[in-house]
């Protein structure tokens, strides 16, 4: 049976500098490859039969995208709000949907849409305004000097809170592991909202393994996995998505 890979945009997003430190993260096409990136590195370590060496560059471009035993890469995330606001220090206004990273996320969608063997999956963010929040790297450096603290808007980011994400993420995982679409599956992010689809997939005797993109996930969702692995990129990789 093939293998499925489970993305967390949100995570993703956050951790690709890390991973892709060759690719632009404000373009959505250089976002796209690194999601295909990852689906070869964990596709080819699959059909090589270990993750500790690399195949070769023929191999890969075997494997990818017509491979049998690749069944879809699902990327879950939401699309921004578009809403008109005010920022929190200055009460300048602001269309969000107008913003550089709104019409990033709205471009990555469309890119993703278009992508072979990706399947979008969008959830929706808390359209009510529920006020601003500091920036963790702001507040990091609001303690490192408190003499000079000095709010700007751009120290502030807008309250949301994802909804269905985590929902339709359990529900894909327990139609594969149910339907025996798939006999492993790499999950992409770091949240323990993820273990119960998790343990689910187990149960049915799927392998799932990890890939925290070099970032720290939660001791909960480790806990629960059959392996951890980050995703280890070469410049062929790259190159072949």
């Amino acid at each position: 049976m093939p293998m499925a890979v489970v993305i967390d945009g949100a995570y993703f997003l956050r951790r690709f500098g890390h991973c892709f430190p060759s690719l632009d993260s404000s373009k959505p096409s250089d976002l796209a490859k690194g999601t295909l990136a990852i689906a070869t590195f964990h596709l080819s370590a699959r059909l090589s039969g270990a993750y500790n060496h690399y195949p070769a560059a023929e191999s890969i471009a075997r494997s990818w995208p017509e491979s049998q035993d690749l069944y879809r890469i699902f990327f879950y995330d939401c699309p921004p709000l578009t809403k008109r606001l005010h920022k929190p220090i200055s009460g300048r206004s602001i269309t969000l949907g107008d913003t550089p990273s709104a019409q990033l996320r709205i471009q990555l969608h469309e890119t993703l849409n278009g992508t072979r063997k990706v399947a979008l999956r969008l959830g929706k963010l808390n359209d009510q305004f529920s006020g601003w929040r500091p920036k963790p790297e702001s507040v990091q450096r609001w303690l490192a000097n408190t003499a000079d603290f000095t709010p700007v808007d751009d120290d502030f980011e807008i309250n949301t809170i994802q909804k269905g994400v985590d929902m339709r993420l359990g529900l894909d995982v327990a139609s594969m592991a149910f339907k025996k679409q798939v006999d492993q599956i790499v999950l992409v992010a770091g949240d323990a909202d993820f273990v119960p689809a998790v343990k689910l997939a187990r149960r049915e005797g799927i392998d799932v393994v990890l890939d925290p993109m070099w970032g720290r996930a939660a001791a909960d969702l480790v806990q629960h996995v059959d392996g951890l692995q980050s995703c280890l990129v070469t410049a062929e990789m790259i190159e072949r998505a």
